[in-house]
C-alpha cells in the first residue's frame, strides 16, 4: 500500500426524501490498498459505492478520484477515469457467452471507428486481435476456460459472480469496487473469490474497495476497515482495531456482547 491518496471522500451526504443514506461521510483509499467497507444491514454501504460510481449524486460533499471531481461526472465517464465495479445483484449480458461479455467491457479502450469497425478490417481487425489477448488472459486467471463459450445466462451463481469479476477486470481499473462479491456463495467458492481478490490486489497492484457481508474474511484480506452504521462513518482503522472497538460492537450485536459476528446479511 502506498501513502498516496488514489480517492478521497469528503464530507458526502445523501437523502431519499427523509431517509438519510449517508451523513458526513469521510474517508481515503489510498493507492494499492485494499479497503473494506462493513456495518449492519441498511448502513449506507452500497450508495456509498453507488456514489463514487455517480449512479447517485451526493447532496453535499465531493468524491475527487485522481483530480476529478466524480460528482461532476457521467457514470460512463468514472469507468473512461479507471474505476470498475460489481454488484451485489449480477449485473451481466445473460443472453451472450462469458468471452462476449468480457469484450464488451474492452469499449472503453477502443480506438478504431463505427465503420471500420463494422468492415471489420485493418486496424480495427488487429486491435480486435489485441483486446482477445487481454480477454483470453482473464479468463485464464480467473480459471473459466471451460466456460468461455457457454451463455452467462445458463451458469451457477458462482460462476456468473467469477464472469461478473472478469467484466471488471476487461476495463483494467485502477480502482476496483466490489459490492459484496461473495454473497450467496458456498465455502469453495468463497475461497476461489478470496484468492482472485488477493491476486488482482497484490500480483496486479490495483486497489481494492470491498463490501463484504462475511466478517472472518473482511478481517483476514482487509488492510483498513471502515464501519458505517446508519449512514454516518463510526469508526476506522485497521482489523484488529475495528474488531475491539466498542462503537462497532454495540452498532452490531449490542453491548452486552463482547464481538462482531463473522457473517452478517446483505445490505
Amino acid at each position: 500500500m502506498s501513502d498516496a491518496v488514489q480517492l478521497s471522500v469528503e464530507n458526502v451526504h445523501l437523502a431519499f426524501g427523509g431517509t438519510q443514506a449517508l451523513f458526513d461521510v469521510s474517508f481515503n483509499v489510498c493507492e494499492r490498498e485494499l479497503l473494506a467497507i462493513i456495518g449492519p444491514n441498511g448502513a449506507g454501504k452500497t450508495s456509498m459505492l453507488n456514489c463514487i460510481n455517480s449512479f447517485y449524486r451526493p447532496d453535499k460533499g465531493r468524491i475527487v478520484f485522481k483530480g476529478n471531481d466524480l460528482a461532476r461526472l457521467p457514470s460512463h465517464r468514472v469507468a473512461y477515469l479507471g474505476i470498475a465495479r460489481t454488484f451485489q445483484n449480477i449485473a451481466l449480458y445473460t443472453g451472450m457467452s462469458v468471452l462476449n461479455n468480457l469484450m464488451a467491457a474492452r469499449h472503453v479502450h477502443m480506438k478504431y471507428g463505427m465503420l471500420a469497425g463494422a468492415l471489420y478490417f485493418g486496424r480495427a481487425s488487429k486491435e480486435e486481435v489485441e483486446h482477445r489477448i487481454v480477454v483470453e488472459e482473464i479468463i485464464d486467471f480467473l480459471e473459466i476456460e471451460h466456460i468461455r463459450k457457454a451463455v452467462v445466462g445458463a451458469l451457477p451463481y458462482g460462476l456468473r459472480k467469477r464472469v461478473e469479476l472478469g467484466r471488471a477486470l476487461a476495463l483494467e481499473p485502477e480502482l476496483l469496487l466490489l459490492d459484496e462479491p461473495m454473497a450467496g456463495m458456498n465455502l469453495e467458492e468463497k475461497e476461489d473469490m478470496a484468492r482472485f481478490i488477493l491476486d488482482i490486489h497484490e500480483l496486479q497492484g490495483t486497489t481494492i474497495l470491498l463490501i463484504e457481508h462475511d466478517m472472518g474474511l473482511v478481517m483476514d484480506i482487509a488492510e483498513r476497515v471502515i464501519v458505517l452504521d446508519f449512514g454516518i462513518k463510526i469508526a476506522e482503522g485497521t482489523p484488529d482495531e475495528i474488531k475491539n472497538n466498542p462503537k462497532v460492537i454495540q452498532a452490531y450485536l449490542g453491548e452486552e456482547f463482547g464481538a462482531i459476528p463473522t457473517d452478517m446479511g446483505s445490505e
